[in-house]
């Protein structure tokens, strides 16, 4: 399993209106908003759509646990939350409370989102800055669906796993950047590989590979809810499969950032 670097934050941290906001919205200039102040304690996000009956009480009956939710998880803006929103924000709600949602501090953690886990003091990664620069080297492509880049598998990992070399996640760390300063975007994940092997192994290790990335990016403070997350197995190969360096440009995981331009880097 993967070392943990960093302990991801809470985030429900880009609070930009005491009433309904943008899915994702970004706090003023890049900052995450300091959640003791209004309007984190205000109330006004009201909470509607299939999923609210699921969402635990802590997150549903309080007027905090709703500015949480609101602002985070409606993922597709429709200012209404799901069951599939609500399962996401449930999660990330359990994974910062720990074991007693029921004694969550919320002013503790209003005091510093990115510090609280459980009571605990942890450093994070927050950094929204991000380098126009290093996002043109990874060399994305404009496709229909938006700017794509690819990764192939030598950079990301060992021949037939889903472990992530250490030197991955610095790859990947500008692009972690850049979505974090741009909450709106939502991104796809993809996982390819050759032909070598069964059909139903090639399916699983590409589905094991393109989680691996979201995890890498959910490591890094990158909300879990915006990533689609697909494994191809050897379809749509890029390259033939009857030489090794055919195979090895089919193995593969692209990104992309959805609706985007490649000439905005």
């Amino acid at each position: 399993m993967m070392t943990r670097n960093f302990t991801r934050a809470a985030l429900g941290v880009l609070m930009v209106a005491a009433t309904t906001a943008p899915a994702f919205a970004q706090a003023r200039d890049g900052a995450r908003y300091d959640m003791s102040r209004a309007p984190w304690s205000r109330p006004g996000y009201r909470l509607e759509g299939a999923g609210v009956p699921i969402l635990f009480p802590e997150l549903r009956d309080s007027p905090r646990g709703r500015a949480f939710v609101m602002p985070n998880f409606d993922a597709n803006g429709d200012g209404r939350i799901n069951r599939q929103e609500a399962d996401d924000a449930n999660r990330e709600f359990a994974r910062i409370a720990g074991p007693r949602r029921d004694r969550f501090d919320w002013d503790a953690y209003g005091r510093d989102p990115r510090g609280y886990r459980g009571g605990g003091t942890t450093v994070v990664e927050t950094t929204t800055t991000w380098d126009r620069g290093a996002m043109r080297n990874y060399g994305f492509r404009q496709t229909p669906r938006g700017a794509t880049l690819t990764l192939q598998e030598d950079v990301l990992f060992r021949t037939d796993s889903d472990v992530l070399r250490p030197g991955a996640i610095e790859k990947l760390r500008p692009l972690a950047r850049y979505l974090r300063g741009n909450p709106g975007v939502r991104v796809s994940i993809d996982g390819f590989t050759d032909s070598r092997g069964t059909d139903a192994h090639n399916q699983d290790l590409s589905e094991r590979r393109a989680a691996s990335v979201r995890q890498a990016f959910d490591d890094m403070d990158v909300v879990r809810a915006r990533f689609s997350v697909v494994g191809h197995g050897e379809r749509d190969p890029v390259a033939t499969n009857a030489t090794a360096a055919g195979m090895r440009l089919n193995r593969r995981v692209e990104v992309t950032l959805l609706g985007q331009r490649a000439d905005r880097f």
